[in-house]
């Protein structure tokens, strides 16, 4: 039987090894990604000497709403507790735009962009480089990363059936990366033992990350925790549906949003939630907070308020229903956020590793056909 998973262990890793690398590769190369960007450009983020009181809320909103050109709105403001760091104003597109603005001096420091580096790295791990194509035809970089995803697994799994030991002993010579032996040596140990430190994150990775690949996986994905597919909706999904119309009947989207009341709703929210670490109000009559939830790093707590900026009802993240919370679970199991900063550091030791399993494979099969030829 180890015959037949050897063989499946090693003709799915040889042509899809070097994709499974870059994945993974490429993946730990994102996990730091936020405090990497902040610090190589601390003005775009903290206000260098802050002083007075912060310019209300609505009137942040308003100096970057004039700024902005015909067909483009803010959507949001999002309030950091610390004085220091600048407020993030939402645009209504491009698609998840935003611009960082003094909260003193109503200044825009600049939108909100990724680093070259970290924008190849995200194309690299979600599409091979690759770009949809604007025809609507195969999007091959997407299926390639999907189908590579899907077969590590497959490889993740039965090298748990190559590796499974029969002793005791031989359990605690298969967990050993040994530096005194040679090369040789080292590479099988870093493959066997490396791959078994790494297999559970590995696998939480994949099977999170493929729901980004095929819909029919998403959907069984959900169905396995009883949640069904919704439709997109929301404050998103209306801005969508009126952008579509008004390109079918040829006509610009009028501003809308009122400013006049975030401030009071700001107030309210945290008069209410002292230790709050940001709040955002946004242009639907809505208000949004991180929920103090364990594990889900994107739950948040919903507030609805009127046009006077009263507070008319809440959302709190435990009473959302498992639909509105699944989402946020899986990203937040995929990157790892889910266990604070010492859970992140095991991500992106595990995926570095999850990097150098096919090439140490290669290493490994490339030496057997050598000897078996001398």
């Amino acid at each position: 039987m180890k015959r037949v998973f050897r063989k499946i262990h090693l003709w799915l890793s040889v042509p899809f090894g070097i994709v499974m690398t870059l994945i993974c590769f490429s993946g730990a190369m994102l996990v730091f990604e936020k405090e990497i960007t902040e610090c190589v450009n601390p003005g775009l983020y903290r206000v260098e000497h802050p002083s007075g009181q912060p310019l209300p809320v609505g009137e942040v909103a308003a100096r970057v709403a004039a700024t902005l050109p015909v067909g483009v709105e803010v959507t949001g403001v999002t309030v950091f507790q610390e004085a220091n760091r600048t407020w993030q104003v939402s645009l209504s597109k491009p698609r998840r735009a935003s611009v960082y603005v003094d909260p003193y001096t109503g200044e825009i420091k600049g939108p909100a962009e990724r680093l070259p580096f970290f924008r190849t790295m995200f194309s690299l791990h979600r599409w091979l480089l690759g770009s949809r194509p604007s025809d609507g035809g195969i999007f091959w970089g997407k299926i390639i990363v999907g189908v590579s995803t899907l077969l590590f697994v497959v490889v993740l799994l039965t090298g748990i059936v190559l590796w499974w030991p029969r002793t005791k002993k031989t359990l605690r010579n298969s967990l050993k990366i040994v530096f005194r032996h040679g090369w040789p040596r080292f590479w099988h140990g870093l493959h066997v033992a490396g791959g078994m430190y790494a297999l559970l994150l590995l696998l939480v990775m994949a099977l999170t990350g493929l729901t980004w690949s095929f819909g029919w996986y998403r959907t069984g994905f959900y169905a396995l925790f009883g949640v069904e597919m919704q439709a997109r909706s929301g404050y998103a999904g209306a801005k969508a549906q009126e952008e579509k119309q008004a390109k079918e009947t040829g006509k610009a989207r009028k501003t809308s949003a009122d400013f006049t009341h975030w401030q009071y709703v700001y107030e309210q929210l945290a008069a209410e939630n002292p230790g709050y670490r940001q709040i955002t109000v946004n242009a639907n009559q809505t208000a949004t907070m991180p929920a103090s939830a364990f594990g889900n790093t994107r739950g948040t707590n919903r507030y609805d308020f009127d046009t006077t900026g009263k507070i008319t009802g809440f959302t709190i993240y435990h009473d959302q229903p498992a639909s509105g919370k699944i989402r946020g679970w899986i990203y937040s199991l995929h990157v790892g956020t889910w266990g604070g900063m010492l859970m992140r550091i095991f991500y992106f030791l595990a995926a570095l590793l999850g990097a150098t399993l096919p090439l140490t494979g290669y290493y490994l099969w490339i030496r057997r056909l050598v000897r078996k030829v001398h």
